[in-house]
C-alpha cells in the first residue's frame, strides 16, 4: 500500500490536509527532494527522460508502468493512431507523453498543456528538442491543490486551440481533481476542440451503486465525504485534491455537450472492488 493511502486510513482529516498542502508545495519539494535529485545526476541514478522528484507530481505506482499501461488504453480503447492529432490535458511531467513518443508517427502531433509550471517548463526543455512535434504549454488555470494563484478560473479557461483541431483527447487524473462547475467546462472545451466522430478517453471517481455502498460502509480505501454540488471530496479544506461525481450526473454533462459515453464505463480500484481494470474509472465516449 503506497504512504499517501496510509495517510487516508490512518491519519486524521486535519493531519492529511496539513501533509498535503505541503507535499505539493513546490518550495518544500525543492527543499526535500533537491538533494537527492542532485546526487541521482551526479552518480547517473537517473534515466534520461525521468522528470526529477522535486517536480512530479503524480500519485502512487510506477511512473513508467503507468504510462505503459495508458497507450494500451489509447490505442485498444481510443482507437489513437500514429498519426493523429493528440491533445493531453493536464500533461504534468509528461507520464503519458514520454511512451507516446515512441508511438506517433512523424505525421501525428501531441500538444499538452498543464497548471504546474515546473513541470510544463521540464517538458518544454527535454522532450520537445528530442521530438519536436510535441509541444507543451502552461495554463495558470487556479486549482486549490495544483495552482492556488492561478490567475484564471478553470470554469473561464478556453482551451488555446481551434475548434475540431484534435482526432484524440484525453484527460488523465484532471476530472478528480475539478469542481462541479469545473468539470461541466472542461467537457464542453473537450467537445469543441474533438473532431466529431473522435474519441475522448477520461478518467474519474465516478460513484455507482457499488463505490456509494464501500465508501458509506468503510470498506474502500478511498475516503470520499459528501460534498456541495452533489460531489464527494477527499478533504474538504482542499477540495479539489480529490473529487468524486455520480455517474447520472457526468453522463448529463457529456450528453448535453455532443459527447456519446460508450458503454460499458470501465470501473477502477480505487474503491476497492474487485472487478477493476484500472486504478480509477475509464469513461470513452465519441464526440457526435
Amino acid at each position: 500500500m503506497g504512504l499517501r493511502r496510509l495517510a487516508r486510513r490512518f491519519l486524521p482529516v486535519t493531519a492529511q490536509s496539513v501533509l498535503r498542502r505541503a507535499y505539493y508545495d513546490p518550495r518544500i519539494r525543492r527543499l526535500v527532494f533537491g538533494p537527492k535529485d542532485a546526487l541521482d545526476r551526479v552518480f547517473g541514478r537517473r534515466p534520461p527522460l525521468r522528470p526529477p522528484k522535486r517536480i512530479t507530481f503524480v500519485g502512487d505506482g510506477d511512473f513508467d508502468a503507468i504510462g505503459a499501461e495508458f497507450l494500451g488504453y489509447f490505442r485498444t480503447l481510443g482507437g489513437l493512431l500514429p498519426g493523429h492529432r493528440v491533445l493531453d490535458v493536464g500533461c504534468g511531467v509528461g507520464r503519458m507523453a514520454l511512451p507516446l513518443t515512441g508511438y506517433l508517427s512523424p505525421d501525428g502531433r501531441y500538444e499538452g498543456f498543464d497548471v504546474v509550471a515546473d513541470a510544463v517548463r521540464w517538458c518544454r526543455e527535454q522532450i520537445t528538442p528530442r521530438f519536436p512535434n510535441f509541444r507543451f504549454r502552461h495554463s495558470d488555470v487556479r486549482n486549490s491543490m495544483y495552482n492556488p494563484r492561478g490567475a484564471v478560473p478553470a470554469a473561464e479557461y478556453r482551451f488555446p486551440f481551434p475548434d475540431s483541431s484534435f482526432d484524440f483527447v484525453f484527460l488523465t487524473s484532471v476530472f478528480t481533481h475539478l469542481l462541479r462547475d469545473d468539470l461541466d467546462h472542461y467537457v464542453a472545451e473537450v467537445a469543441r476542440v474533438l473532431v466529431p466522430g473522435r474519441r475522448v478517453l477520461a478518467t474519474f471517481f465516478l460513484m455507482d451503486e457499488v463505490a456509494r455502498a464501500r465508501v458509506a460502509a468503510g470498506s474502500s480505501p478511498s475516503c470520499f465525504l459528501s460534498h456541495e454540488g452533489n460531489t464527494w471530496v477527499i478533504d474538504p479544506a482542499v477540495p479539489e485534491s480529490a473529487v468524486a461525481f455520480p455517474d447520472d450526473s457526468v453522463r448529463e454533462v457529456f450528453a448535453r455537450h455532443g459527447l456519446t459515453i460508450e458503454e460499458p464505463i470501465h470501473r477502477g480500484s480505487w474503491s476497492g472492488r474487485a472487478d477493476s481494470l484500472s486504478f480509477q474509472d475509464l469513461v470513452i465516449a465519441v464526440r457526435s
